[in-house]
């Protein structure tokens, strides 16, 4: 298996700049506390852990919610984000439909989607690189 880099670089509020490099076997684990060190700095806002605000969403709209919430860096399948989104709005919901939901999600570009023999793995796309897909080629 060959290394993965993880690179952040956080400006705080007062200019300073902060270097967080990992190199080696960056799990989701190790990405979501380097994240949180990130938070805890002022780099990114805490997004509201409020289920009032989510109580109106459509499914899909949960399910892209909890995606951008809780996988916003890593290769997630299906059934990751079905335990997440269990563990995150407290319903349930199958296999099949979060499947569904995370296909819409990627034919509307919200999500990279990769085929690997029997395995299904998404990707969220960043804002940035979904701007540049929808500006039109001069």
């Amino acid at each position: 298996m060959p290394l993965k880099k993880m690179r952040v670089e956080v400006f705080d509020e007062t200019g300073n700049k902060y270097k967080v490099s990992v190199e080696g076997n960056v799990t989701r684990k190790s990405a979501l506390r380097i994240l949180d060190m990130v938070e805890l700095l002022g780099g990114i806002p805490a997004l509201e852990n409020n289920p009032q605000k989510i109580e109106g969403f459509s499914k899909i709209e949960k399910v892209r919610y909890v995606v951008e919430k809780c996988l916003p860096l890593v290769k997630f399948s299906a059934g990751e984000a079905q335990s997440t989104y269990i563990q995150e709005t407290g319903e349930q919901i199958d296999l099949s439909t979060i499947s569904t939901y995370l296909s819409r999600l990627s034919d509307r570009g919200i999500l990279i989607k990769e085929k690997n023999s029997n395995k299904t793995l998404f990707r969220l796309v960043s804002e940035e690189l979904r701007s540049f897909i929808k500006k039109p080629l001069e």
